[in-house]
């Protein structure tokens, strides 16, 4: 039987490391190698095994924000200059290191926008995002923008969908990137739809990219169709193949998978994500930059250099501004995240508010709230009253406890601590 275990091991230089661990240099690895390993199980024999892939997480790891380009492509969304200026200074604010800043094929104007968000002087990185056109290369070349990405399908579906072939997108990378040269000092190559490009092609495509000497590779799941699984298998196998290069991911949410996957592409080998913020974009968006942040930070124990308190504010701002609400329940920002009624979890929540919340609220810029509805148990329902100054004795308080459910089922919502007080009062006065 062969069983597939994962676990965590310090780096301790070459000793026991696999030939292919060793190629990787020591400037993309952190002091954690993740190892899955295949192990053989005979008569609980567990002495034999073998290491067969690897995670090594990327010391140079950012997330690139591609609110003011694939955000602003949602439905409906569209960014006043004004606009655009305050998302990126709240950007800059937040500690995002690399912005997404528009697509200047659109027109005049968006190549103007571009152009005062460039000279605006934000200390982050400026990338414009174009199709493999000489016009697109032209326009993006006139903002003034430091960086460009290139993006070119690789996957047959998408190519057919434009009347091209693989053999053009060999042909035209070349020259694109050639071109490119000429305006730009980072030119990036974005591997549209790679999730469901043949694999050996896309690696064709790769080693192409890499002759022409690019910055840096996207490899997009344009439609969203990756699970954090499969995302590790493509990135454990392109770094395998083509190590100490800058892999992107681009993960798009269809299936409600683009922040796990992109947190998958990190732990796999990916220099850097790119994500937006609210998950704004197309169909379903993209991965949710704010989520991301705290999901690295808590669940991977990385710090993206990104401040979850500023972060709040541009949330709100762009849920504004794109007339999308942020839903009550949504990770990182909802309202409804540090707000608790179970009375099980409220009175564990009174001795350590780390009980049932993953992470302190304060570090988002929140506090632990405790609300009183149906399933309050009596030692909450006595504490938020102790804080008002109302006391009871336990009898009195499993009565209390019993109005309480009875009116909030009748409301079909919690109770509003005025409601709760007159409770009480009365319960008491009646015994009195």
């Amino acid at each position: 039987m062969n069983r597939e275990i994962s676990f965590a091991v310090p780096f301790m230089g070459r000793t026991g490391v696999t030939k292919q661990a060793r190629r990787i240099h020591k400037s993309q690895l952190k002091t954690t190698i993740v190892c899955a390993i295949s192990k053989k199980l005979v008569q609980d024999d567990y002495s034999s095994f073998t290491i067969h892939h690897y995670f090594m997480a990327p010391s140079s790891f950012h997330i690139i924000d591609s609110t003011l380009r694939d955000g602003e492509q949602a439905p409906g969304v569209v960014f006043t200059l004004d606009e655009k200026l305050r998302i990126a200074a709240l950007l800059e604010e937040a500690g995002v290191k690399e912005v997404e800043v528009g697509t200047p094929a659109m027109g005049e104007e968006e190549q103007r926008m571009i152009r005062e968000i460039v000279r605006s002087g934000f200390r982050f990185n400026s990338l414009c995002w174009a199709r493999a056109k000489e016009c697109d290369i032209v326009a993006s070349a006139r903002t003034g923008a430091g960086r460009i990405n290139i993006s070119f399908p690789v996957s047959d579906i998408q190519l057919s969908a434009i009347g091209r072939s693989r053999a053009w997108v060999l042909k035209q990378m070349p020259l694109m990137v050639a071109l490119s040269r000429r305006f730009f000092g980072f030119v990036a190559i974005g591997a549209q739809d790679a999730s469901r490009a043949d694999r050996e092609f896309l690696f064709e495509f790769i080693a192409a990219c890499l002759a022409e000497g690019v910055d840096r590779i996207r490899l997009a799941d344009t439609v969203g169709i990756l699970n954090p699984f499969s995302v590790a298998e493509l990135f454990l196998s392109v770094t395998k193949r083509f190590p100490f290069v800058d892999f992107e991911f681009h993960g798009h949410n269809d299936l409600g998978m683009a922040t796990a996957n992109s947190v998958s592409a990190f732990l796999s080998g990916a220099q850097s994500v790119s994500a937006t913020i609210n998950g704004l974009g197309e169909r379903a968006g993209n991965a949710c930059l704010e989520e991301l942040v705290a999901a690295m930070k808590v669940s991977a124990n990385v710090s993206t250099g990104i401040n979850l308190l500023t972060i709040q504010e541009i949330c709100r701002y762009v849920a504004g501004v794109s007339f999308r609400k942020i839903h009550a329940s949504k990770p990182i920002t909802g309202e409804m995240i540090c707000r608790h009624e179970s009375g099980i979890h409220c009175r564990s929540l009174i001795e350590n508010e780390l009980s049932y919340q993953p992470f302190h609220p304060e570090e988002i810029g929140r506090s632990t709230e405790m609300v009183i509805g149906k399933h309050s148990g009596t030692a909450i329902i006595r504490h938020i009253l102790e804080k008002q100054n109302v006391y009871m004795n336990e009898k009195r308080a499993i009565q209390l406890t019993e109005q309480v459910k009875a009116m909030a089922s009748s409301k079909k919502q919690s109770l509003r601590i005025d409601e709760l007080i007159n409770l009480a009062n009365n319960l008491n006065n009646h015994e009195s």
